[in-house]
């Protein structure tokens, strides 16, 4: 593979040792020595024309010596288009500088600003130009084609760092009292059937996995949901891939089957569960069916459970965002869901070097949309909200006549 930017490096570095004959037999070489295709990789990354670079490769085989110390007279040579038209570079500048949507005079208001598109702007404006020599002024000065980058974390609320602090403080505690403390989620919902997966994976040349043309959800397999736990301490995560509707009752499912199979063996002596959580979602901090469902695990349990919400916007510091679902994504890429049982068992499937751990099962449950939490439920929770931000800490204890029904 022609690494073009090397070479546009090293010819940046070397060019102003260089006279023109120099310049002309180093372009030479290079192509030489790239074989195949490269007059048109040197002339890409260096400027120069092909046509130079050919009679440079024709130096080499004839042996021509140089005809002088000076290989042209003073002033010899084809002008830049800058030094004969003196408009061209700052009338460049203009059409692409980022107030040119803002202006509805700009003739490049609407569409993309491809190098034809801004190489006939600027004929329109009276400059003799073509698309090549829009490539080569705009590399001159510094520019190069970019996409977007997620860089901005927008406006932050102004307790966010507190409520960091806050949570870690919490989860710190719990660890030294050994208690569990659990990261939860839903990871994004996935298309059942044969459907491009983001990725690569290694096959044989010329033979990529064929997959449907068209992303439409087949009704007859519909799609995965797949809700996470992740216990912090232990490393390890455990996923139930839902099949209807991402619900508080879908969460709370998932965290009791976490606890069934996986966290009340591992914690036996455990009195208190700390869960960390989005704000938003099925286990928002505002679903007042995420706080009943929370309320009968409680007390089906018998644990008093501590909930930690992070701040709006900051899903990304959750930890079972970069310490499983990342991992899951990496284990199925470029791999097609084909069924149910194969979400499982690549989810199932996922490791790291740092000892992750997986489990994963199928919840068929149909979980309803739309229940609605009357107030008189609300108030037979027994939930004391922490001082600081109450609508994100929360703490929901059992209640007592439920545990004497459970012993009994």
């Amino acid at each position: 593979m022609i690494d073009e930017a090397a070479l546009r490096r090293q010819y940046a570095l070397l060019c102003p040792s260089l006279d023109e004959r120099s310049r002309r037999l180093f372009a030479a070489t290079q192509a030489q020595a790239l074989g195949y295709g490269g007059i048109a990789a040197v002339a890409r990354a260096t400027g120069i024309a092909p046509s130079t670079i050919g009679r440079g490769l024709k130096e080499i085989v004839e042996g021509a010596p140089p005809s002088g110390p000076r290989l042209r007279r003073p002033g010899g040579g084809r002008k830049r288009l800058t030094d004969k038209d003196a408009t061209l570079e700052r009338d460049l500048l203009d059409l692409i500088a980022p107030m040119t949507l803002g202006c509805p005079e700009r003739p490049l208001l609407w569409v993309s600003k491809s190098l034809e598109k801004l190489a006939g702007a600027l004929r329109a404006n009276g400059h003799r130009v073509s698309a090549n020599s829009v490539r080569r002024l705009l590399r001159r000065l510094g520019f190069s084609r970019q996409g977007n980058r997620k860089a901005n974390a927008g406006h932050g609320h102004p307790d966010r760092d507190t409520q960091f602090e806050h949570i870690n403080a919490q989860v710190l505690a719990a660890q030294v009292a050994g208690d569990p403390v659990i990261s939860v989620d839903t990871k994004k919902k996935e298309l059942i059937g044969n459907y491009r997966n983001a990725g690569t994976e290694w096959r044989a040349e010329g033979k990529p996995r064929r997959v449907n043309d068209h992303d439409f959800e087949n009704k007859a397999l519909g799609k995965a949901i797949p809700y996470g736990v992740y216990d912090i301490g232990a490393n390890s995560g455990w996923v139930s891939v839902g099949v209807t509707h991402d619900t508080a009752q879908f969460a709370v499912q998932t965290i009791r089957r976490w606890w069934q199979t996986m966290g009340q063996a591992r914690y036996p002596e455990a009195r208190t569960l700390m869960i960390t959580a989005d704000g938003g979602g099925s286990n928002g901090a505002r679903v007042r069916l995420w706080k009943v469902e929370v309320q009968k695990l409680a007390d089906e349990l018998g644990l008093t459970i501590q909930v930690c919400h992070y701040p709006p916007g900051t899903s990304k510091w959750n930890k079972i965002e970069h310490r499983l679902f990342c991992h899951i994504s990496q284990n199925w890429r470029a791999r097609p869901l084909t069924s149910r049982l194969a979400v499982v068992e690549l989810i199932a499937a996922t490791t790291t070097k740092t000892g992750l751990t997986v489990a994963c099962e199928l919840d068929t449950t149909e979980y309803a949309k739309g229940i609605k939490v009357t107030d008189a439920e609300m108030e037979a929770l027994r939930i004391t909200p922490n001082d600081f931000h109450p609508e994100w800490n929360y703490t929901i204890a059992p209640r007592a006549e439920n545990n004497v029904l459970n012993l009994a």
